[in-house]
């Protein structure tokens, strides 16, 4: 009869144990299946990016399957985005404008903030360059994550990284992430300083202006690093960019630049000649890797290609182009 008692005392016990178990289970279960859409509705603190989402018909997609990495803007990012677009509220943004925007927060693929690394990656995003390449973010990695040289140039800031959720991660920014313009990219990589100093140089040439805008959009900028710079300084002879005329600085920079065209890598063949925005040309070669013969007979590499930006492509050289004076 003890035998008895006991066994079904450990029945008892057992089953209650196996009960709190899956009860367990169900708990992390539903931690578990915390989407990216409800984990913000549930951060008061986004409440904004959550009306913009809805707005923009996107609240679905990331509360879908998948693997996103959504850079988030706090409710005073997007009050600093709408009070320096003129926009009194959400409402007044045009959706597809909005779309894009946050679109351009999305990666389609999960990155943890430790498997960030200085560089380019693809957002969702789609400006008016191409219809089918998408944006291209510029995020630089210190001691925390900036995108696209941070607030100051249309960018933002990592404050609180790595919110799991069931399909991708979330990455808490202080800042809504503008569709980027050349200039915007060029002024985010460091290694294009002294290619920003010189656009800037001569305000008066408005070469600055015109590649931070669309008139005569979309661009093709092929864009040498602050080393090909430095090695043509030495080349020409010039102490600094202010010892280089005015007109042979902005020629020069100007026959870096296509004007009417987003001309991506794969659109680039052997032999090609293309004519720049300072009515010169210059020939694309491929055999051996592509590469560019100037009108000097200079050959720079193409050493990086296809950075999207709103109003054009960018693609980088290891030599600054000579036109002919």
């Amino acid at each position: 009869m003890k035998t008895i008692k006991f066994k079904l005392i450990a029945l008892l016990a057992l089953i209650a144990f196996v009960g709190i178990s899956c009860n367990n289970d169900d708990d992390d279960d539903t931690q578990q299946e915390q989407t990216i859409t409800s984990i913000a509705k549930a951060n008061p603190n986004l409440s904004s990016l959550v009306a913009a989402l809805e707005k923009a018909d996107l609240a679905a997609t990331l509360n879908a399957s998948g693997s996103y990495t959504v850079f988030a803007p706090s409710n005073t990012a997007f009050s600093a985005f709408l009070a320096a677009n003129g926009y009194a509220n959400l409402n007044e943004v045009p959706v597809p404008a909005l779309k894009e925007i946050l679109l351009n927060h999305v990666l389609s693929t999960k990155v943890k903030s430790s498997e960030i690394t200085t560089g380019y990656v693809k957002t969702l995003a789609k400006g008016s360059a191409s219809t089918s390449n998408t944006i291209s973010m510029y995020l630089e990695k210190s001691t925390g994550v900036d995108i696209n040289g941070g607030k100051t140039n249309g960018g933002a800031t990592v404050t609180t990284a790595d919110i799991e959720a069931s399909n991708g991660i979330i990455h808490l920014v202080d800042g809504v992430i503008g569709l980027p313009t050349i200039v915007n990219h060029a002024v985010a990589n460091k290694n294009f300083s002294t290619l920003v100093a010189a656009l800037t140089y001569n305000p008066s040439s408005g070469f600055a202006g015109i590649l931070s805008g669309t008139a005569n959009s979309p661009f093709t900028v092929f864009a040498p690093t602050n080393t090909a710079f430095t090695s043509f300084l030495t080349e020409a002879g010039f102490s600094g960019l202010p010892a280089i005329p005015a007109n042979v600085l902005e020629t020069t920079l100007k026959y870096h630049v296509v004007a009417g065209a987003n001309v991506q890598s794969t659109a680039l063949t052997n032999g090609q000649v293309v004519n720049t925005f300072a009515n010169q040309n210059f020939t694309i070669g491929l055999t051996g890797g592509a590469k560019i013969t100037d009108a000097s007979n200079r050959v720079s590499n193409i050493t990086a290609t296809d950075v999207q930006c709103s109003n054009g492509i960018i693609h980088v050289i290891d030599k600054v182009l000579l036109p002919k004076f």
